[in-house]
């Protein structure tokens, strides 16, 4: 796969958290870590070697699935925001002072 098309949930291929949300091969700042979601933004490197999904690395217990196997809303937010981000490059805010 290239990593152009990379959009979801990779193994952080800077190796500083668990998994990161890539979108549109580039690495956002939403990262994930034991379930908990946080942000911080990716290192300034190239993106090193191949991209792994999250799910190749990831136990049963990792996902972001709730009941019948649907992603839980928080993490499709999040994921939205992480998109927004990178296409934006972090200036669109929704709130006054600049959180979401």
């Amino acid at each position: 796969m290239g990593t152009t098309s990379a959009e979801g949930w990779y193994q952080d291929p800077f190796g500083v958290h668990e998994h990161r949300w890539m979108s549109q091969g580039q690495p956002t700042k939403l990262v994930r870590d034991g379930g908990t979601e946080a942000y911080d933004p990716p290192p300034d490197l190239p993106l090193p070697g191949v991209l792994v999904p999250a799910e190749a690395g990831s136990s049963a217990g990792d996902d972001d699935t709730g009941e019948g196997g649907q992603e839980s809303s928080s993490s499709d937010w999040r994921a939205a925001r992480a998109a927004l981000d990178a296409i934006s490059g972090g200036a669109v805010v929704d709130k006054p002072g600049g959180e979401w």
